[in-house]
């Protein structure tokens, strides 16, 4: 079953990190550098939908770090981008002010499985005990 990326509409009172076990990390540091112990949250910051360093940051913190808590994708978050998003890790976006929510939902529909291998499902579909046939891959 695939994992479900949380849509958040956008708001000034959620594009900040807030609370002592929150981090926002700048989407041109090292996550390898971070202190994860008691981290509930970290904001990855997408300064422009065509800077993708978040989800090089997001694959390394759930993949190599083994960081469990909720990445959130912030900045210029487009609905394009959500799939490439949820397959990276993050567990939650805040979509650019001109984004639709109900759009954004409809586009996480789109596909059920992917061939690939990704940070939420390590292992390829052909290598999975599940059959493809007559699912949307």
């Amino acid at each position: 079953m695939k994992k479900t990326i949380n849509l958040i509409a956008f708001s000034s009172d959620n594009i900040r990190a807030t609370g002592h076990n929150v981090i926002e990390l700048a989407n041109d540091a090292d996550p390898r550098v971070l202190a994860l112990n008691g981290v509930a949250r970290i904001d990855l910051n997408f300064p422009k939908f065509t800077d993708g360093r978040a989800y090089s940051q997001a694959f390394l913190l759930r993949r190599r770090l083994g960081f469990k808590g909720e990445l959130r994708a912030t900045g210029d978050v487009l609905i394009d981008q959500l799939q490439l998003m949820q397959r990276s890790g993050f567990d939650t976006a805040v979509l650019r002010a001109d984004q639709n929510l109900d759009s954004a939902q409809r586009q996480l529909g789109y596909f059920n499985h992917f061939y690939q291998g990704d940070a939420v499902q390590p292992r390829p579909v052909f290598a999975s005990n599940h059959t493809t046939q007559g699912a949307n891959v």
